[in-house]
């Protein structure tokens, strides 16, 4: 079914940009003293250990003045962004790599005979199913003819009502979709949140009238047109427009890119047999009732999006809702309908909007469609292949000093009132926290998968995944969450905090080099993987997740007095990240970007005084290859945050992404934390240098 954003979901992300700075106003810090400047140049005499390669690092530049470059300049320097990505950084190197071990089993599945019904053959036949081109060319449109039929056909809206109710256990309803999730105020219990419409681009791009905005939508209507002259719409040019004010129309009805994290906006319960006072020309009771769900009471986040709803599906606009679902069945299947389509997906999508020159091979896209589709049943065998126990003994070790820390953090935090603190400390203490893989993985076995050879098709398949999904969600209504399940397969290089769950979860696939490395020093480690602990560990007390308490309920645990110094705080840092310009006239959106900047500015002060309590404990090693440990944790830090992306993919992340350039991941949490100034001796003077008053502590 169509994920719907809810603000309850805050994965690590990436890009990379160029620098910038602001002066804020922010509670004092006192100055500390300095250490030693480290060596400007690494000799082939000197011993390079595991962690940091130096051959990346460019050190004819101080890291006082430019850090980003010090830790990455000849890497920067040496990296070209692949022909079939947008971007190429730490988190693309360590997912290619990844894609290719999983190919390996992948491509070693076909060669063996596995028994009707297991896992290992459904992957294996979805993997055949996607590679088969010729059987999908020659089918062409014809898996979706029977529903472009129908929607032409109808006469009335009620017409196209009953297309939408007929279709959702199968298809994204893309006008009134919902989804199963946990409840806000009661996290135990399952709720059914109504979804909005679908857009084509982002809502940005239908409502900011910046040249760039309209430049990305003309293109956007183009591809319309195009879209419709491969199905042989009588009227590609009125057929696109007609979509494109559709979806202005819905856009305009949207919560703002700032608000979709803010979970008390989104939190909007209206009793089903209410439903009828928001939305009239849909009788949304009976359509939850021909679903076979039979509820009290709904969540709607984008509430707005409901009230005005009749304004814009009604039987005026019947042309104009023929042709938006038309090209979203088309659009949405774009992949499963032949070569050509496929391509012409590409090229707008990928290509204008993100400046990727080429298809990415059809074996790694099958990869993503298996990752994405079936990512439990693959990450199995994934984690049988790559995963050693010992990952995941020593990241429990690392998240147990970082715990430590955390509480450390909070307990002498300067701005906080006992009260608050002392309910910080209690969500701290209820954290999950989930590493690897899942204890128990989800049964498949009611997923029919038919490869080519058998009668089965790739967009047949896909229908049957959809279908399946559907019943499982709609078997979770009335009944309690089950919170071991995972919301991202082992394979994924990634990580992600879950505030309904209160949980911090870590993919096998994240759990290696740069970003945790077996043979590196404490340093590296905790630099790297350890900062990524603290991230997540920070987003259960970012703008967002801080709203959430222990138990992953919805409910202000903050006293009026912390909360106004929180969103104090929150405005400064937002207030330095507004002012970073990648392009001339196009800033970083600090409001939307501030719940993973404060993530990153935590993750990184608590990390930093985790690997003090871990030398404390296990003695600390002294300089290696040059650097001393709190050198190398800052240039760990960096490492994994360098990123070159090209000018189209870094302007869509601008616009759409709640994550901030890379290049300002690696270096604007530095310049707020002192131990960073002391690690290598900035000074005034220096370009790095940002004085005390000005430097931001949250956590």
């Amino acid at each position: 079914m169509k994920k719907i954003y809810l603000p309850l979901f805050a994965a690590l992300a990436l890009s990379a940009c160029k620098t910038a700075q602001i002066k804020q106003n922010t509670p004092e810090q006192k100055e500390i003293t300095h250490a030693s400047v480290p060596p400007t140049k690494l000799t082939p005499a000197q011993k390079v250990h595991e962690g940091i390669d130096p051959n990346n690092m460019d050190t004819s530049v101080r890291p006082q003045d430019d850090f980003y470059n010090f830790v990455n300049g000849k890497w920067m320097q040496k990296a070209k962004v692949p022909a079939d990505r947008g971007r190429w950084g730490s988190f693309d190197q360590l997912s290619e790599k990844n894609d290719k071990v999983s190919l390996k089993i992948l491509k070693n599945l076909l060669k063996q005979q596995f028994a009707e019904g297991s896992e290992e053959k459904k992957v294996a036949d979805l993997y055949q199913s996607i590679m088969d081109t010729v059987s999908r060319d020659k089918a062409g449109l014809s898996p979706i003819q029977e529903n472009l039929d129908r929607i032409d056909k109808a006469k009335s809206l009620k017409d196209i009502t009953n297309y939408l109710i007929a279709e959702t256990p199968y298809y994204d309803n893309e006008l009134f979709n919902f989804e199963i999730w946990a409840h806000p105020k009661n996290s135990n219990q399952n709720a059914l949140y109504l979804g909005s419409g679908s857009l084509g681009m982002n809502r940005d791009y239908f409502q900011k009238k910046d040249k760039e905005s309209q430049s990305k939508l003309e293109a956007y209507r183009e591809y319309l047109v195009d879209l419709f002259k491969y199905i042989k719409d009588p009227t590609p040019e009125k057929s696109a427009t007609a979509v494109l004010n559709f979806e202005k129309e819905i856009a305009s009805n949207l919560l703002g890119f700032e608000d979709l994290r803010d979970a008390e906006k989104q939190y909007n319960p209206v009793k089903t047999k209410d439903l009828s006072k928001y939305v009239k020309n849909v009788d949304l009771q009976k359509f939850l009732k021909g679903q076979g769900i039979n509820i009290d009471e709904v969540l709607i986040p984008e509430i707005k999006y409901y009230k005005n709803f009749d304004k814009f599906y009604n039987q005026k606009n019947l042309f104009a809702i023929k042709k938006y679902l038309k090209a979203h069945v088309v659009n949405g299947a774009s992949s499963a309908l032949g070569t050509d389509l496929d391509k012409l997906y590409f090229n707008f999508y990928s290509k204008k909007l993100n400046g990727i020159e080429k298809m990415r091979d059809r074996d790694k896209r099958a990869l993503s469609i298996i990752n994405n589709r079936l990512g439990e049943a693959f990450g199995k065998l994934y984690v049988k292949e790559v995963f050693p126990p010992e990952a995941k003994e020593r990241a429990s070790e690392m998240i147990g000093y970082l715990k430590k820390s955390y509480k450390k953090h909070i307990s002498e935090s300067s701005w906080m009132t006992p009260a608050t603190k002392q309910k910080a400390l209690e969500k701290l203490d209820k954290f999950t926290v989930k590493i690897g893989y899942p204890d128990k993985w989800k049964d498949y076995s009611a997923v029919e998968i038919k490869n080519t050879q058998d009668g089965g098709s790739y967009y047949q398949n896909l229908q049957n995944i959809a279908h399946w999904n559907y019943q499982k969600d709609i078997a979770k209504i009335g009944k309690p969450v089950d919170k071991t399940e995972w919301h991202m397969p082992p394979q994924t290089v990634n990580a992600y905090y879950n505030p309904p769950y209160n949980e911090i979860v870590f993919p096998a696939a994240i759990l290696q080099p740069p970003f945790f490395n077996f043979k590196a020093d404490a340093g590296v480690n905790f630099g790297g993987i350890g900062a990524v602990i603290g991230h997540e560990i920070s987003h259960g007390f970012d703008d967002s997740g801080a709203k959430f308490d222990g138990d992953g309920n919805l409910n202000n645990w903050w006293t009026k007095e912390d909360e106004t110094k929180f969103n104090q705080l929150g405005k400064a840092l937002a207030a330095q990240f507004n002012a970073y310009e990648p392009f001339p006239g196009i800033n970083v959106n600090g409001e939307a970007t501030l719940g993973e900047n404060i993530a990153d500015l935590g993750g990184v002060n608590v990390a930093y005084d985790a690997l003090q309590l871990y030398l404390k404990d296990h003695g600390n090693p002294g300089k290696i290859d040059g650097f001393t440990p709190e050198q190398r944790f800052f240039i760990s830090w960096g490492t994994i945050w360098r990123t070159k992306t090209k000018d189209e993919s870094l302007k869509n992340q601008i616009k759409t992404d709640f994550h901030a350039p890379g290049i300002y991941r690696a270096t604007a949490p530095l310049e707020n934390i002192n131990a960073f100034y002391e690690a290598f001796n900035i000074q005034p003077s220096d370009k790095m240098y940002k004085s005390p008053e000005k430097r931001i502590v949250i956590w």
